[in-house]
């Protein structure tokens, strides 16, 4: 847990409310927390997820683990420390964008389940919705679209996810999706059925 270093702070509470966004936006903020290995297919899914949300009006931000390296995470490596203060970043982010309403995606691999399950304890019951992208290995490695497990296996890149470091699959997700068996159609609409069963959007 990260140190509480700045002294003579206050909560300021808002004049407009959790409650008043989500009226406006029709919708209820949510964390979907896309986890899986490199290659699973996090941010393609969370983008279609975000696209077929878009189509039906609804306020969507997707947060990408590249993306958000190369600006507010820009001082973080890859030991499992910085991985921890990475993904502690990103669930005080995506709380955030919960509190104003908005449906907010994560794509990373967030490999350690301990640092997941603090994402969700950021969050009220039921706005944090954890999806493993269940894609076997050799698939992903297979895929490679960045190169990256061609890099780990000759020794390139060190603490790689599933070849030189672990990866902790999650106990319970809310959504299970094996991206070598559905097409990307098929699995957003699998998350989608599951934040309308959850009432997070209206069925349409």
């Amino acid at each position: 847990m990260a140190e509480q270093k700045a002294t003579n702070i206050t909560w300021h509470e808002t004049t407009v409310s959790m409650e008043d966004r989500e009226q406006l936006l029709n919708q209820k903020g949510c964390v979907i927390w896309f986890t899986g290995l490199s290659g699973s297919g996090k941010s393609t899914l969370a983008n279609a997820v975000a696209h077929l949300l878009h189509e039906r009006t609804h306020h969507t931000y997707v947060l990408d683990g590249d993306n958000v390296r190369h600006g507010l995470n820009k001082n973080l490596g890859f030991s499992p420390e910085d991985r921890e203060e990475n993904i502690r970043r990103v669930g005080e982010v995506a709380k955030l964008f919960v509190d104003a309403g908005t449906i907010v995606m994560t794509a990373f691999i967030s490999p350690y389940r301990v640092d997941r399950d603090q994402a969700r304890e950021l969050l009220s019951e039921n706005r944090f919705v954890e999806v493993y992208v269940d894609c076997p290995l050799d698939v992903c490695e297979e895929r490679d679209p960045k190169g990256l497990y061609k890099k780990a296996r000759s020794g390139e890149i060190k603490e790689f996810t599933g070849i030189s470091a672990p990866y902790e699959a999650p106990d319970n997700p809310e959504v299970v999706i094996d991206t070598s068996k559905l097409d990307i159609f098929e699995s957003a609409q699998e998350v989608i059925s599951y934040l309308e069963k959850s009432s997070l959007v209206p069925s349409s």
